[in-house]
């Protein structure tokens, strides 16, 4: 046994001593943690659900996405888009709640489901809600710009091979003609009009296959799969944690006062012996 080991026994008496202290600490702490629960300003959020958009004309290997899925997230907690985001918003980007938006502005990222979990905290529930709205029509503006050019070249590219199939049918029409007549060169027609064939059927493909890859479950732009969740009351301060804290806080602020100060006691004993 040591003689500086502290038991419960001894720690009980030593609080029944400077029981005087440890209360007016831990009611001190208490106080503050009250206070600040039931004073602080509360803050509201607003969730949204983002879904990267993507080009499915992409080539393989490359990904359709207008900006890979990283980028996105390290754009959205740039200073530049949160400030473009609070100025379409209507706050200017030194006002504090432009400065709040900011601080509380949160991006989880799912990959395997491709979303994008966002969350705004303001003074407000529809502050909060327009500053979350806001931070996803910016995205969708910038990949929408990042898109087009993909996206004419992919509508070009269905333009040219409708346009090639549409020649390539009518040269088979004329061919198939020409092998029905059974004149001199039905022979030769017959033989190019099986590569025509081929040709047609190759074009057909292509265009199908362009076709569905810009159709809506292949090709489509940034959006919200589900509408922005806004809870009706505020998200901070959390009473309960901050009461919670208080009295662990307080208790332990307490008991390093009843410590101190029974310590001091001793060495002071001593001194008036």
């Amino acid at each position: 046994m040591h003689p500086d080991e502290i038991y419960l026994i001894d720690l009980w008496r030593l609080l029944a001593r400077q029981w005087r202290g440890f209360a007016i600490a831990l009611l001190a702490v208490l106080a503050l943690a009250v206070a600040y629960a039931f004073l602080a300003k509360p803050r509201y959020e607003a969730t949204a659900w983002v879904q990267v958009g993507q080009v499915g004309t992409a080539p393989a290997g490359q990904d359709p996405r207008p900006e890979p899925f990283q980028r996105v997230l390290d754009r959205l907690q740039t200073r530049s888009f949160q400030d473009e985001v609070t100025q379409s918003a209507g706050l200017a980007p030194s006002s504090p709640e432009a400065s709040a938006y900011r601080g509380s502005l949160k991006a989880e990222p799912s990959f395997y489901a491709g979303l994008i979990k966002l969350s705004a905290r303001a003074a407000s529930p529809e502050q909060a809600k327009r500053l979350a709205l806001a931070t996803v029509e910016r995205l969708q503006a910038i990949h929408g710009q990042l898109q087009a050019e993909p996206l004419a070249q992919a509508q070009a590219r269905l333009d040219e091979v409708q346009a090639d199939l549409r020649t390539a049918t009518t040269e088979r029409d004329g061919l198939q003609q020409v092998a029905g007549t059974g004149q001199g060169n039905a022979v030769a027609a017959g033989l190019l009009l099986a590569s025509k064939d081929t040709e047609v059927r190759e074009l057909r493909n292509s265009r199908s296959d362009l076709a569905a890859r810009m159709g809506a479950n292949y090709t489509f732009g940034t959006s919200m799969p589900w509408p922005i969740y806004q809870p009706d009351h505020p998200v901070a301060p959390n009473r309960v944690l901050i009461l919670g804290l208080g009295v662990l806080g307080g208790l332990g602020l307490g008991l390093f006062v009843a410590v101190a100060l029974d310590a001091r006691r001793r060495v002071a004993q001593p001194m008036r012996g």
